[in-house]
This record gives C-alpha cells, structure tokens and sequence, in this order.
C-alpha cells in the first residue's frame, strides 16, 4: 500500500508535472510541497483537501487507504 509521499510523486510522475506547478496550482509553499513527497511532513486537512482537488482524487486514495483514485 502507498503512503501520501508515494502517492504524491506517483500521480506527479504519471501525470508529468512540476512540484513548482502542483505547489502553485494547490496554493503551497513549494518548499512545504517538497517536504510532502519526502515524506518529511504532513498536510492540514484543507492542503490535503486542496490537493485531492487538484489532482481529482480521493482523499483515501491520496493517504493510500484506497486503490481506487475516482471519487465517490
């Protein structure tokens, strides 16, 4: 099962983009993006909810609690 920082850099990689953009287009500081997909912290429950958005994803699947990325 993947943990948020796996799951971060796996929909970035899948979906070739920029931690710059990601950070930008969820309104984060990169530097807080970056500590994100290492694993090094944690989001709030509205960046969390900010990235699920942006990525149109679940917030289960987004914290590896779900394989399944559509939104209910």
């Amino acid at each position: 099962m993947h943990n948020l920082s796996g799951r971060l850099l796996q929909l970035k990689n899948e979906r070739n983009l920029l931690q710059k953009d990601i950070a930008t287009e969820s309104g984060i500081p990169l530097r807080t993006y970056q500590c994100y997909e290492k694993g090094q912290s944690e989001p709030t429950a509205s960046t969390l909810i900010a990235l699920c958005r942006y990525f149109n994803v679940s917030a289960d699947y987004l914290l590896g609690l779900s394989d399944e990325a559509e939104k209910q």
